[in-house]
């Protein structure tokens, strides 16, 4: 039974306390007076914690500009990466096995490609296409799911889908579009949380396209302001933890709520509350 209880939760404990002390380190750092330096003893709490940092944001730079900007980019581009990569996955997934197994290995190859490698060439297409300085750049990658590995995660989440299912909906009438959106991706709800949790958290991230293609400091998201900051006031450590902490926390709660979501969908949630039967 000691067994049992420590693998349930003394080890999943553990394991999110050295992932959660890093953010509790971040915000207890954003609590210090202006100006000071980072501890040199671990500081479980500052001994004269202040919101200072917080109200020294905005008027140092436009906080709520950049991080309108940067929702603006996630609103748009979030959907758009789910919709390509379910597509792109459910596709896959009707190939047969033999050619899946070959566009597999062409992701997996795809994978492999550095990011570095092609920002020449995006660049000068852009460029061409006159869209530096503004958000198409910044929007294209979720034209092509973000990543091979979000099509991939949709491929092995929609392989759970029986074929006797398709092939009854095919059977009904059902066109290929209508068994995607009735009848698959209700049953892969999961991957398309964790997808639009990794899509959110690259595109709220995203700091080199905008430093790419942002010129006019009117349309710059917030990474970028935020590493600005830095150049501007690199001493000031609690000033940076605040920025940090209001970079990081949308994406703490997207992720909570994510999983939230998952736990309440869960077969032992109905248990749990006396579900139906």
């Amino acid at each position: 039974m000691a067994w049992r209880w420590i693998g349930r939760f003394a080890v999943p404990a553990l394991v999110a306390a050295v992932f959660a002390a890093p953010l509790w380190f971040m915000v207890v750092g954003s609590l210090r007076p202006a100006g000071l330096p980072p501890p040199r003893t671990l500081e479980v709490l500052p001994a004269a914690p202040t919101l200072a940092a917080y109200r020294r944001l905005p008027e140092l730079m436009p906080l709520f500009t950049y991080l309108a900007n940067s929702a603006l980019v996630v609103a748009l581009a979030v959907p758009v990466t789910v919709l390509v990569a379910s597509l792109t996955g459910f596709g896959l997934r009707l190939l047969t096995p033999p050619a899946r197994r070959r566009m597999i290995l062409g992701l997996l190859a795809l994978l492999l490609v550095p990011v570095t490698a092609v920002w020449a060439t995006r660049f000068e297409l852009f460029r061409l296409a006159g869209a530096v300085d503004t958000y198409v750049p910044l929007l294209a990658p979720a034209l092509l799911a973000v990543s091979p590995f979000l099509v991939l995660l949709y491929a092995w989440s929609f392989g759970g889908v029986p074929d006797s299912q398709l092939e009854a909906a095919r059977l009904e009438g059902a066109g290929w579009l209508t068994v995607w959106r009735r009848l698959a991706l209700p049953q892969v709800r999961p991957a398309t949380l964790a997808v639009a949790v990794l899509a959110f958290t690259f595109h709220w991230s995203n700091f080199i396209d905008p430093l790419l293609y942002l010129h006019s400091g009117d349309r710059y998201t917030y990474p970028l302001g935020l590493r600005f900051l830095l150049l501007l006031n690199p001493t000031d450590w609690p000033l940076l933890m605040a920025g940090c902490v209001i970079a990081t926390a949308p994406c703490v709660v997207v992720f909570l709520l994510a999983q939230r979501i998952l736990l309440n969908d869960s077969p032992l949630s109905a248990l749990r509350y006396g579900g139906p039967g």
